[in-house]
């Protein structure tokens, strides 16, 4: 019987084949599929309402690809991401909203103000690690959560801010669930293709080399403080643009969206779909928004009838328990039960 494999071999003929993204024809046909079915397929089947939750779904995976840069390939533990994505939709929205900037001008201000941010907590780095670098995190989140709920001549407190004005390129209205579809999903893309690339650079080897051993890296003439830094800076800008397209996306920023809640769904995201993998972000992500929706749909259907507070800590339980069968039975999450499965198939009919 023969194998069943897409490919026995890479024989690379020149260089620029070799430093290639998706070396093998095989990864760029699949490529080129899933980019066919998320812009062309989608936005023409799915219904208004699909179109919605996708959409929270590719804000969600903007975030958690910018989370796993800090945690899965440079090593650094954050329990303040939401707090950086509050950061990137404040800018940007009173940029819009007050100072009547454009808003192609507010994204890449509120990217840098967010990363910016992110440096000042960035510094305890150096000196701690571990549990103690998630409590200096976990204070950037209550710094901001009191700010925003204090300062409400600026944020509008609980009321928040109504930001976006309705946007059109040519012949794209974003305004429509199909043009905010598509707009955070191309957003997605070249997200995905930078991160992608930054970690096949000198500094994306260097935050890797970082987060297995600091010491030896330092010993290397890698800097530790420098790309821990450089690891913060982009992964909160990221969270940052996360929070712009939430707030574009919703029309309102407010201080009950970007809470410690939504830093723990962030890090479940990447735990359960793959520390140090993109697509584990992105699968993570889905999984993770759309399991309330499995919820609310599965439970009536099998005749289960729950209040609303109890369904929101089933949920919170779900959660906890989703992070602790991915840690004990698949340490690699989503993506790397996804390759167990394609290298069973790669390799069958044999054992090894």
């Amino acid at each position: 019987m023969a194998l069943i494999a897409m490919e026995t071999g890479r024989f690379h003929e020149k260089y620029a084949e070799e430093i290639a993204v998706y070396g093998t024809p095989y990864r760029r046909i699949w490529i080129l599929a899933v980019l066919a079915v998320t812009f062309v397929v989608v936005p023409l089947v799915a219904s208004p309402y699909w179109l919605v939750v996708l959409t929270l779904v590719g804000i969600a995976a903007v975030g958690a690809t910018g989370l796993n840069v800090l945690v899965g390939y440079a090593g650094q533990i954050s329990l303040g991401h939401a707090a950086f994505a509050a950061v990137g939709a404040y800018t940007s929205g009173l940029l819009v909203s007050r100072a009547d900037a454009p808003f192609w001008v507010a994204i890449p201000t509120a990217m840098v103000a967010a990363g910016v941010f992110s440096l000042i907590f960035g510094l305890a780095s150096l000196r701690v690690k571990g549990l103690y670098l998630a409590i200096a995190t976990l204070a950037a989140q209550y710094i901001v959560q009191w700010i925003l709920s204090s300062w409400t001549w600026i944020t509008g407190g609980f009321q928040g801010i109504v930001i976006f004005e309705p946007i059109e390129i040519g012949p794209f209205d974003t305004t429509t669930p199909t043009g905010k579809y598509l707009l955070v999903f191309i957003t997605l893309a070249v997200v995905v293709m930078f991160v992608e690339n930054l970690m096949r650079s000198r500094s994306g080897r260097a935050m890797i080399a970082v987060r297995d051993q600091d010491i030896a890296a330092a010993g290397s003439a890698v800097s530790p403080l420098r790309y821990k830094l450089l690891a913060f800076f982009i992964s909160s800008a990221i969270a940052g643009l996360s929070g712009v397209l939430y707030g574009y996306n919703a029309g309102l920023v407010s201080t009950e969206v970007f809470t410690l809640a939504l830093s723990v769904q962030y890090l479940a995201m990447i735990l359960v779909g793959g520390l140090g993998s993109i697509p584990g972000s992105i699968l993570g992500a889905a999984f993770i928004t759309m399991l309330p929706i499995w919820l609310r749909d599965l439970l009536p259907a099998v005749g289960i009838e729950l209040s609303a507070s109890v369904e929101v800590h089933l949920l919170t339980m779900l959660f906890g328990v989703a992070i602790l069968l991915f840690l004990v039975l698949e340490p690699r999450g989503l993506y790397g039960l996804f390759r167990n499965i394609k290298d069973y198939f790669r390799m069958w009919p044999f054992s090894y």
